[in-house]
C-alpha cells in the first residue's frame, strides 16, 4: 500500500522489496512533475508531530527545505507587501506591522485578528507549511493600536524603581498584543542612554546599567518566567497569553557620540561591557526570544557587520540560541552612503551572524543576493543552517506548529479596566518630585481638592497625544485627544477635585487674565512634542514653545505647580524661581488619572531620577559618578 508523501528525487526507501510496490513507485515518479506530493510507505514527517522533541523536529523540516526555502525564512517584511503568492512563492518567515502600518485606522482587535489569519493562511499554503510569526513595536504598551493601554515610557518606568511592576506591565502588554493576534513585541529596549540629546532616550529605562538590568523582569511579564534548569540561552515563551520579545539595540545604541541617533558610540570594550552590556546577559537569562541589533557603530564598526560581537559574544560567549534580527532597513545601512551595495551590505549582515533580516520592503533581491552568496560559497551553508534552525526552534517553542491561527478569546482584554488601572499605578509611581515650595517651610503639594477657582493651563494639559509620545498610534505620535481612549491631564484634576471647584483651562493665558481671576492656584502642563529616533535628537533640549512664556506668565502670578511631560531632562533652570512646585511626569501614557492621583495626596511622591538632570545643556554628556559630576538633581533624588 502505498500511503506517504514523497517528492520527485527522494530516495525510495530499502523496506519496499517488493517488485508490484516497486513498480507502482516508478510509475508514479515517471508520471509526477518536481515537487508534487506522492504518498509513500515509511516515510514520517517528525516535524509535524508534537510529541517529538523540538531539535527533532527542526532538524527534520531543516533536511526537507530547499535553500529558497531557508532564505525565505530569514526574511521579515512589512505587511503591506504581502500577497498569497508572495507568502507561498518566497515561504516569508515573519511578517511585521511597522509604525502606523495597520489593517485600517482606529482597527478593532478582531479586524487585526482577521489580516494576521489571512496572512497566516497564505502561509500554511506553502509547500511545507511553515507557519509566520507576526512583530509589531509594542513598546509602552500595544501603542499601535486603537484603544489599547498605552504605559508609561520606559523613561518612567526607571523612575520607579519598580522590577515587580514592570513585570506585571510586561504580562498585560502580552495580553493586549495576543488581543490582536500577534505574537511578537519588538521589545524591551535595555539600552543605556548617557547622552540625552539622544532622540530614544525615553526608550531607555536610566543612564545607570544596574537600574536597566532590572528592568529586563519585563522579559518575564512578556514571554513567562522561564522553567528552572532550562539550558543556558534558549528562549522560553510560555503559552498563549504570552509573545515572544526582543532585547535592543545590540549593543551600545545609548552611548553614540552627542547623542546624534544612530551614530558612532567610541568606548574601550571594557566600558562597552560594564555600561552598554549589562541589560543583554540579564534578559538571555530570562529567556528573550531574540536580540535586536542596532543601527549604530562600535569603534566604527557598524554593529550589523560586526562579526565579534554578534557571533563572538553574543552566540558563542552569551550562548544565545534564539533569534538575532536585524532593525528595519539596518542592513540597507551598513553601506555608506546608505542604500547603495546591497549585495555587499546582505553579505555583511550574514556572515556577521545576523538570522532575521528586518527588511521589510525588499525580499526579492534580499533572496537573489543571498542565493547568489551561497551558491559562491562566500556565505556557508552551515550559517544559513544556523540562521533558518533559531528561526525554526522559536516557532516551534510557541507552539505555532500546533496553533498557528490567532484566536479571539483574548478581545476583552485590550484596554480592559484591569490594565488600565495598572497603567495609573505606573504613572503615579514614575513621577518624580523636582521642587516643592519656594521655601521649605511653605510646600504647595498637595494640592487642595477643595478651592474656589483653580487655573490649568499648558500645551500638555489637554492633548493626549503629548502626554503618550512618540510611538503612540503613529511612529512619530499625534497631537489631540481624538486618536484613541484615555484620560488626559485636565480630565484627572477634574476627576480628583471637588465637585464645588472650578476649574479653568487656558492654554496659553495673558497674564491680566490670571490675575484677574484670583484663582487659588494653577497647574501648569508644558513639555516637549512627540518625536520618534533622529527626529527627538536635540542640541538645546529645551521646553516647546509657547511653554516657556506660559510658565512666566501663570507663575509669576498665582501659586503653580509646573508637570513637564517630556521623554527626559529638558533646560529648566531658567524659571525654576517663579515655581512653586515642579514635577516631572515624563511620557505617562493614556494613564493621566495617575497624575491627579499624586498632586492631590491620595499617594506619596516615590519615583526617582532615572537619569541626570542637568543643569545645562553644555554640560552634557553628564553622568552620575563621572568627573565635574555637577547636576541640577541627581538620579535617585530631587533638589
Amino acid at each position: 500500500m502505498i500511503n506517504r508523501f514523497f517528492r520527485l528525487n527522494r530516495e525510495i526507501p530499502r523496506m519496499m522489496t517488493n517488485s508490484l510496490v516497486l513498480l507502482v513507485g516508478l510509475v508514479c515518479l515517471c508520471c509526477c512533475a518536481e515537487g508534487t506530493k506522492v504518498k509513500i510507505k515509511g516515510q514520517h514527517m517528525k516535524y509535524k508531530n508534537p510529541k517529538e522533541k523540538i531539535n527533532v523536529r527542526v532538524e527534520d523540516l531543516l533536511a526537507r527545505m530547499t535553500l529558497k526555502e531557508k532564505l525565505g525564512q530569514m526574511a521579515q517584511v512589512d505587511r503591506g507587501n504581502i500577497t498569497a503568492k508572495v507568502m507561498k512563492e518566497y515561504n516569508i518567515g515573519s511578517v511585521l506591522s511597522g509604525g502606523e502600518s495597520v489593517p485600517r485606522t482606529q482597527a478593532t482587535a478582531r479586524d487585526w485578528i482577521d489580516m494576521i489569519n489571512k496572512f497566516q493562511n497564505w502561509s500554511l499554503a506553502s509547500r511545507l507549511g511553515i507557519p509566520m510569526i507576526y512583530g509589531i513595536d509594542a513598546v509602552h504598551g500595544h501603542n499601535n493600536v486603537y484603544k489599547a493601554t498605552m504605559f508609561p515610557h520606559n523613561v518612567g518606568l526607571g523612575a520607579t524603581r519598580d522590577p515587580e511592576l514592570v513585570k506585571r506591565i510586561g504580562a498585560a502588554t502580552a495580553l493586549e498584543v495576543r488581543a490582536t493576534g500577534i505574537q511578537y513585541s519588538f521589545a524591551p529596549c535595555v539600552s543605556v542612554c548617557r547622552d540625552p540629546r539622544w532622540g530614544r532616550c525615553y526608550e531607555s529605562f536610566s543612564e545607570d546599567p544596574n537600574i536597566v538590568k532590572q528592568m529586563t523582569d519585563f522579559v518575564i511579564g512578556l514571554q513567562g518566567e522561564i522553567p528552572a534548569g532550562s539550558p543556558k540561552g534558549v528562549p522560553y515563551v510560555g503559552g498563549t497569553d504570552k509573545v515572544a520579545g526582543s532585547a535592543k539595540h545590540y549593543v551600545g545604541d545609548g552611548g553614540t557620540t552627542k547623542g546624534i541617533n544612530e551614530n558612532d558610540t567610541v568606548i574601550d570594550w571594557q566600558g562597552l561591557l560594564n555600561i552598554h552590556m549589562p541589560g543583554y546577559p540579564e534578559a538571555i537569562a530570562k529567556g528573550v526570544a531574540t536580540v535586536m541589533v542596532s543601527y549604530s557603530s562600535w569603534n566604527g564598526v557598524k554593529m550589523h557587520a560586526n562579526y565579534d560581537l554578534v557571533t563572538k559574544y553574543l552566540k558563542d560567549t552569551l550562548k544565545f540560541k534564539g533569534i538575532v534580527i536585524s532593525d528595519w532597513l539596518g542592513v540597507d545601512k551598513i553601506s555608506n552612503p546608505p542604500f547603495t551595495n546591497y549585495s555587499n551590505a546582505v553579505l555583511l549582515s550574514i556572515q556577521a551572524g545576523l538570522d532575521m533580516i528586518m527588511l521589510p520592503y525588499n525580499f526579492i533581491d534580499f533572496v537573489k543576493f543571498l542565493t547568489e552568496h551561497v551558491n559562491n560559497k562566500r556565505i556557508p551553508m552551515s550559517r544559513i543552517d544556523d540562521a533558518v534552525r533559531r528561526i525554526l526552534s522559536v516557532k516551534f517553542m510557541m507552539g505555532l506548529f500546533e496553533k498557528p491561527m490567532s484566536s479571539y478569546e483574548y478581545i476583552p482584554r485590550l484596554g480592559c479596566q484591569e490594565h488600565r488601572d495598572l497603567g495609573r499605578e505606573a504613572v503615579r509611581k514614575s513621577l518624580v518630585l523636582l521642587k516643592n515650595g519656594k521655601t521649605p517651610t511653605a510646600p504647595l503639594l498637595p494640592l487642595p481638592k477643595m478651592a474656589n477657582r483653580i487655573l490649568v493651563a499648558g500645551t500638555h494639559a489637554n492633548n493626549l497625544g503629548y502626554q503618550c509620545g512618540g510611538w503612540s498610534l503613529t511612529w512619530q505620535g499625534v497631537s489631540g485627544n481624538n486618536h484613541t481612549v484615555g484620560t488626559t491631564i485636565l480630565g484627572a484634576i477634574a476627576s480628583a477635585v471637588n465637585e464645588t471647584t472650578e476649574i479653568v483651562f487656558s492654554l496659553n493665558p495673558d497674564p491680566n487674565f490670571v490675575k484677574a481671576n484670583k484663582f487659588d492656584y494653577a497647574v501648569v502642563a508644558v513639555g516637549e512634542l512627540p518625536y520618534a529616533e533622529t527626529k527627538g535628537d536635540s542640541i538645546n533640549l529645551t521646553i516647546a514653545e509657547p511653554g516657556p512664556s506660559i510658565i512666566t506668565n501663570v507663575c509669576g502670578a498665582v501659586k503653580c505647580v509646573v508637570i513637564v511631560v517630556s521623554g527626559r531632562p529638558v533646560v529648566i533652570e531658567p524659571y525654576l524661581s517663579s515655581m512653586d512646585a515642579l514635577v516631572a511626569a515624563w511620557l505617562p501614557g493614556t494613564e493621566g488619572q495617575g497624575v491627579a492621583d499624586v498632586l492631590y495626596g491620595d499617594y506619596g511622591f516615590t519615583g526617582k531620577l532615572p537619569r541626570t538632570w542637568f543643569r545645562r545643556v553644555d554640560q552634557l554628556p553628564m553622568n552620575f559618578g563621572e568627573k565635574n559630576y555637577d547636576p541640577g538633581a541627581k538620579p535617585g533624588r530631587a533638589n
